[in-house]
Order: C-alpha cells, then structure tokens, then sequence
C-alpha cells in the first residue's frame, strides 16, 4: 500500500511572484478601495495549495493603529475554461474598488491583516498561508489576491519593498 506525502515541485521549488503592482498604492479609509493581482491559473499543475507570503512596506508618516489587508478571491463559476468572478474581480493586476463591506466580506477570504504603527517605510511580513484552507480545504482551479489599506499615506513607492508570493504544495505516492 502507498502512501501519499506532501511534495515541493522541483520544476518550480522556488517562489512564484505574483503579479501585482503594490507600489505606491494609495490608501483608502474605507478598506474597499486596492490592487487586485493576476489571477494564478492552476489547471495545469494540478497543486494542492499555494502558501501566500510576503512583504508590504508603508510610506512615509503612516497612522498609527489602522491596517493593511491581504484577500483571497476564487470564481462563482467557470464557463469553457473562463472563469466568472465575485463583483469587480477579474483576472489582471488593476486597480478595483469593492462595491460594499458586505460584498467584500461575503465573496473574499481574508488571508492576512495587520495593525501598523507610525514608523515610516516600515515592512510588515504575510506569513505563510494556505490558500486552499481558506476555501474548504481545496485550492481552487483559479484564484487571486485583493490589497487594501487605509494607512493614511501610500505605500511605499519602491516596487521591490513589495512582494506578494506563493509556494507550489503537491501530492506524491511514495
């Protein structure tokens, strides 16, 4: 009898970039307001999940105490391989503005959120995270990423202070 383990692709051990411009993302007080990245199509790879990371670095003099929000969004439907997504969402890095918090919170998955203090040009870390477990334990065939804050001030404007990513996790028989 086999087992099944967990496997790190070696065609792509490494990171995957996400595309997403996240420099100098202006800040929005209502939290509706961001960057959505390129969806990441999973059809071919087959992956059982991706482990969201990364890194997103205020600008200068930001308020304390409000936050920065990382969301995860899957389709509603697919259509001969076209995927439909959830209010604005689409498949490219673009600007986007969410049409209501109860829409936001109703069609995303939050995968990451941290209170900021007021330290210019200060990073804050995305720990690994699975994207899978934020849709019932399946990662599903597409997806994407929503970047929202209201920090007072853009963010950094250094496009390498920034950096979303995600790790390719399979299955083997061994």
């Amino acid at each position: 009898m086999s087992d099944i383990k967990q496997k790190y692709p070696a065609s792509n051990a490494d990171t995957v970039a996400l595309t997403i411009t996240l420099a100098s993302l202006a800040t929005d007080s209502n939290l509706r307001t961001g960057r959505e990245g390129a969806h990441v199509d999973n059809r071919s790879n087959l992956d059982t999940d991706h482990l969201v990371s990364g890194m997103i670095t205020v600008g200068t003099s930001p308020t304390a105490g409000k936050v920065i929000e990382v969301w995860a969004y899957a389709p509603i439907s697919i259509s001969s391989g076209t995927p439909t997504y959830p209010d604005v969402f689409s498949t490219g890095d673009a600007a986007k503005t969410v049409t209501s918090d109860n829409v936001k919170n109703s069609a995303l998955r939050l995968v990451w959120s941290t209170a900021i203090d007021s330290t210019s040009d200060r990073s804050y870390y995305i720990p690994p995270t699975s994207i899978a477990s934020l849709f019932g334990g399946e990662l599903p065939p597409y997806r994407g990423v929503f970047v929202t804050h209201n920090t007072a001030v853009n963010l950094n404007s250094t496009s390498g202070n920034q950096a979303i990513n995600y790790h390719r996790i399979q299955k083997q028989t061994v």
